[in-house]
């Protein structure tokens, strides 16, 4: 569900990349996904656990967000403000979702690619079917979207290499708990099984370390370096996580702590460290 394909993106780049996989009805399309994934020596695949069913996303139905985009007073009135932005838009290549349109039959638009994409969310995805993925991908599998203990259980049961605690930055389910509320639980359940990262609310080196604390062995962004992208393109990537960088850096200083491997919970406030000689925590 992205602009470049996964052809552009390793034709593009010589780091190594994930491929994130929505399961759709159609198996077939998926398994030529898997293969084209593979083809292009992906390092990991990380299927998306938690977006069978779409959310009732409240921001989405205010703004007008829609496949193909809906001309509305207000959207027009808010792209006039931003002209420079329009222009560079116009000019680029791809304004379609490289890895659907032209690999689907009778999918060659925005129009046919929405009504094919709303037809094909499967909301029947099984642990049976997270078995099938594995065994046809054959490399890393990461599962994203555990927010419950029992399903980190069956994650790590899996044979999948990590898991991800994510509430999919909260636009699925309204209410639903933060993903570091999540993280501790699944962490002492399971961490000594799979990898466990965590993804949702890091907005500062501080949220880095806060995870890290209560045992993620990684995070991931998202908003954040879309922000420095909108903002100055690669430049604004680059920096973006320079700053989370440096205030991860400087909040280890201020925690006394030099190393992030021997970060742990004894750095938060109230220390989750049992209290000895009548100390308060």
């Amino acid at each position: 569900m992205s602009i470049c394909s996964i052809e552009d993106v390793a034709a593009n780049t010589t780091a190594p990349f994930w491929f994130q996989l929505y399961v759709m009805r159609d198996r077939d399309f998926i398994a030529r996904l898997i293969e084209r994934a593979r083809a292009a020596r992906c390092s990991a695949l990380m299927l998306t656990l938690d977006l069978q069913i779409l959310g009732h996303r409240h921001k989405d139905l205010k703004n007008g967000l829609a496949a193909p985009p809906k001309p509305t007073l207000a959207n027009l009135i808010n792209l006039a403000t931003k002209p420079r932005w329009c222009v560079g838009m116009l000019g680029t290549r791809r304004h379609g979702f490289g890895n659907i349109v032209g690999h689907v039959k009778g999918v060659d638009n925005m129009g046919s690619l929405s009504a094919w994409t709303t037809a094909q969310f499967d909301p029947r995805l099984t642990w049976d079917d997270v078995a099938w993925i594995k065994s046809r991908w054959g490399g890393k599998l990461i599962l994203k979207g555990v927010m419950d203990v029992e399903d980190a259980r069956l994650a790590a049961a899996s044979g999948a290499d990590a898991l991800i605690v994510s509430n999919h930055g909260g636009r699925q389910l309204d209410g639903a708990p933060s993903s570091i509320r999540a993280l501790p639980g699944i962490v002492e359940a399971v961490g000594s099984r799979i990898e466990v990262w965590m993804d949702g609310g890091i907005r500062s080196g501080q949220d880095v370390l806060k995870a890290i604390a209560l045992g993620a062995r990684g995070t991931l962004i998202g908003r954040p370096f879309l922000y420095g992208l909108g903002a100055l393109g690669q430049a604004g990537v680059t920096r973006c996580l320079q700053i989370i960088r440096n205030e991860l850096d400087l909040t280890m200083a201020f925690c006394g702590r030099t190393d992030i491997r021997d970060v742990d919970r004894s750095i938060l406030w109230p220390s989750s460290e049992p209290v000895h000689d009548g100390a308060l925590a």
